[in-house]
């Protein structure tokens, strides 16, 4: 494995920690626990390491929750979705906006549509509508993209951005 390899690794780590842990500090909605962490790592997994990465730390992340206790089986495809659009538009556009984008409607409207069927399915809530989880998910995934904003914004302006980029690609 090369030493590229191993950075973008780590750096995968770190960033589901944080998603991890960031999610001690949910907002249960209408049956979901909005994790406005989860959605910030998705934008920074998705602009540092890409699509592939991104969406592998979604699943990872959401695992974990899962078996901490800290997330339900929504947070599956409600992640999963906004940070593998996230990272296809960013590849595709390389501007940061694009990135936010992909977050917030992959995750609030596309993640929040296919939660029903999880939800109704395998969570046992019949009463579940298909867009029962959008109003949530777009507010969850709305504060994280902004919180991404701030951090990608300053780290921007140190120079940060442009030397961990280097460092992955």
């Amino acid at each position: 494995m090369n030493s590229k390899s191993i950075r973008k690794l780590t750096i995968a780590a770190m960033l589901v920690a944080v998603a991890v842990v960031g999610s001690l500090f949910s907002i249960p909605m209408f049956g979901s626990k909005c994790s406005p962490v989860q959605h910030m790592v998705n934008v920074l997994g998705a602009v540092f390491l890409g699509p592939g990465y991104a969406f592998g730390m979604a699943f990872v992340a959401s695992l974990l929750r899962n078996l901490l206790g800290l997330g339900t089986l929504l947070a599956f495809p409600g992640s999963m979705i906004g940070a593998l659009l996230c990272g296809l538009l960013y590849k595709a556009w390389p501007r940061l906006p694009v990135a936010y984008v992909g977050e917030v409607f992959g995750t609030g409207i596309l993640g929040g549509m296919a939660s029903y069927p999880v939800a109704a399915l395998l969570m046992n809530n019949a009463s579940a509508a298909l867009f029962t989880f959008v109003p949530s998910f777009l507010l969850s995934t709305a504060v994280g993209a902004a919180i991404s904003v701030l951090v990608l914004a300053a780290l921007g302006r140190t120079q940060v951005l442009s030397q961990i980029k280097g460092a992955l690609h």
